[in-house]
């Protein structure tokens, strides 16, 4: 069980939990960008620099995640498409995905895009605040507890 991080459009904040967590727990944890990057020093993080182009590294996070990893994105269609997979989707708001909320978004993705196409203004997201860091580290921890109990039970 991995972890597979969207990793361009991922807040640093976000990244920082996740080095911290991939030492403790011993977990590999792969940042997916079509950028380089760099992360500290560890014998479980990597980088996997793809090509730049749209959704080149969605489409490898996509063929590379399997049932039971987890993939940390806010990318609605890439979550959805690894949901699929049965990998389990968290956002870096610490959102964690079901059927239920993955299609809502997928609907309001939809609905935004049209607007945007009508030329009406709709802003971004709010900035990552700190209950969000905090929702974020929770869902990672029961992730992370879960991916233990699951390796003792083997």
């Amino acid at each position: 069980m991995f972890i597979w991080v969207d990793a361009d459009a991922c807040p640093k904040v976000i990244k920082e939990v996740l080095y911290r967590a991939a030492d403790r727990e011993e977990v590999q944890i792969t940042f997916v960008a079509n950028q380089r990057l760099s992360v500290p020093p560890s014998t479980f993080l990597r980088t996997l620099q793809v090509p730049a182009g749209f959704d080149v590294a969605d489409n490898e996070i996509v063929r590379r995640a399997q049932k039971g990893d987890l993939v940390v994105t806010a990318d609605i269609p890439l979550a959805a498409e690894v949901m699929e997979k049965g990998a389990i989707a968290l956002n870096p708001r610490g959102e964690r995905y079901n059927e239920a909320t993955i299609r809502e978004r997928l609907t309001i993705r939809d609905f935004m895009d049209t607007m945007r196409a009508s030329g009406v203004q709709t802003g971004g997201p709010a900035s990552l605040n700190q209950r969000d860091r905090q929702q974020f580290a929770n869902e990672l921890d029961k992730w992370l507890l879960q991916r233990r109990k699951t390796l003792s039970a083997q």
